[in-house]
């Protein structure tokens, strides 16, 4: 289809100081409907002089009206942006739709209920801040405080903008924090949408500023800033060597969760039907696009060819298409660029002598004209030393493996470069515990796979990152001891 006409598209500012402002530049850029390839807005590109202006607010806020701000107004003031998210969730759904290619019942049930429980839970924590006192000797004692970092620089992902925006906004605040955040440049659309709501709910002048822009750019620029105190990325391992590089130059607190290659083994007693949903959830949702999906299927070789059968079976009828009806399961790949990079590990593992059994191609019958479809991807027959099973894909492609015994799973699980996630199925839940505690991953499933509530601490090890998101360790990566 057509692009939209530029002058007709709704626009973006950067929201800078609780103000509405253009780039210093003047550059815009448009987002874009991955389903249909439209331009859907047009917004401000932030580079670094923006960046600047950025901090300088969130600074002045934080050594300011902010630091005068209580505990427990700081919750109620994110309880009250939790409530402003949750009235306003179905537009917010169909725009995180339209932006990300997310099916619109993944936007509406899991994303934005995720995005205000998040915001919700945190709210409940600012209150709840506390140090310690510790008896020493001769009648003698310590206590601790936990204070904010400062002024936060968070870069964000395009697989779930909205909800990784809260991830990174809501603990920072709840501390007493200051943010800058840069939403990717793929997926601005609903963190432009957050500022508005910011805006509504009266946060004091420079606590949260939002400023879309590019990673070589406005990224760049905010890692390295000698303003910001902590730096917050969800990211590639790639992008996130790089900002760790920069941010050392400053010795910044920082905090990352990058890529994956996850295991996930199926053991011979395992509830064949539950792993098959497992690893459809751990490769197909969100088009796979999830950086902690269990894409190395190890299945024990006396069920392997039972757990492909079913698979198979119940993958053909997961329903490919347009995100904006109810009954897509697997929408679109986010950009061209992902698109293509995705093809082209498909076309790598057929090339190595994996056995496609299910998908393998784009798909463009039936889907909406311009856009970026990939039918769901199975790989059989794979070998720990090709590359689809080496290297992080980030789209809707599964590569099954077997193995003969649990020494044998774990050595093949662990060895790799990442570390993010695992999961185990299996019937022996002493086995269970057993496998996840000598496996290297972050985070661990048994029986199930990425759910990740707000409560369970989230992150890698690794080359998967540093640091935790969610639950009270959020808090712990958002102050410092005195």
């Amino acid at each position: 289809m057509g692009e939209t006409r530029r002058e007709s598209l709704p626009r973006y500012q950067l929201f800078i100081d609780v103000k509405w402002v253009d780039a210093e530049s003047g550059k815009t850029f448009t987002a874009t409907n991955p389903a249909t390839g439209e331009s859907i807005a047009e917004v401000a590109e932030a580079d670094s002089a923006d960046v600047a202006k950025a901090v300088a607010a969130a600074r002045k806020a934080f050594e300011g009206k902010w630091s005068e701000v209580s505990p427990s107004e700081r919750g109620r003031l994110l309880f009250k942006l939790a409530q402003l998210i949750e009235e306003h969730s179905g537009e917010l759904a169909a725009l995180e739709t339209a932006n990300a290619g997310k099916p619109i019942r993944e936007s509406t049930f899991a994303d934005l209920p995720l995005t205000v429980g998040t915001m919700e839970y945190f709210a409940g924590f600012a209150s709840k801040i506390e140090g310690e006192t510790i008896p020493l000797f001769n009648g003698m004692f310590t206590y601790t405080m936990r204070e904010p970092v400062g002024v936060c620089g968070q870069i964000i992902p395009w697989n779930f903008p909205l909800a990784m925006a809260a991830w990174k906004i809501a603990p920072a605040l709840a501390a007493g924090n200051t943010v800058v955040l840069k939403p990717a440049e793929q997926t601005p659309v609903t963190a432009m949408e957050l500022a508005k709501l910011v805006q509504e709910v009266g946060f004091p002048d420079g606590v949260v500023n939002i400023l879309p822009g590019f990673g070589d750019t406005a990224g760049a620029a905010l890692a390295r800033h000698p303003g910001v105190d902590k730096i917050s990325l969800t990211g590639s391992a790639a992008t996130g060597a790089k900002v760790a590089s920069v941010a050392a130059g400053g010795m910044k607190a920082v905090t990352m969760e990058l890529g994956g290659k996850s295991p996930m083994i199926v053991f011979e007693d395992a509830d064949l039907d539950n792993a098959v949903s497992g690893a459809q959830m751990a490769n197909f949702y969100s088009s796979g696009q999830i950086c902690s999906n269990g894409t190395r299927v190890f299945v024990h070789e006396s069920v392997a060819d039972a757990f492909i059968e079913k698979l198979i079976a119940r993958s053909r009828d997961l329903v490919l298409g347009d995100p904006e009806k109810p009954e897509t399961q697997v929408g679109p790949i986010v950009t061209k660029a992902q698109y293509e990079q995705v093809m082209s590990y498909i076309e790598k593992g057929k090339a190595e002598g994996a056995k496609c059994v299910l998908g393998g191609h784009a798909v463009s019958e039936g889907m909406p004209e311009g856009g970026l479809f990939v039918a769901p991807t199975v790989f059989t027959d794979c070998t720990d030393d090709m590359t689809i099973v080496r290297e992080e894909i980030f789209g809707p492609v599964m590569s099954v493996l077997t193995f003969s015994d649990e020494d044998e799973a774990i050595k093949r699980a662990n060895d790799t470069e990442y570390g993010l996630a695992a999961g185990v199925f299996t019937k022996d839940l002493s086995r269970g515990h057993r496998v996840v505690a000598r496996l290297e991953a972050g985070t661990c499933w048994i029986n199930t796979y990425n759910i990740t509530p707000i409560e369970m601490p989230f992150g890698g090890v690794k080359k998967s990152g540093v640091g935790r998101e969610n639950g009270r360790a959020a808090i712990e990566y958002y102050t410092r001891i005195k």
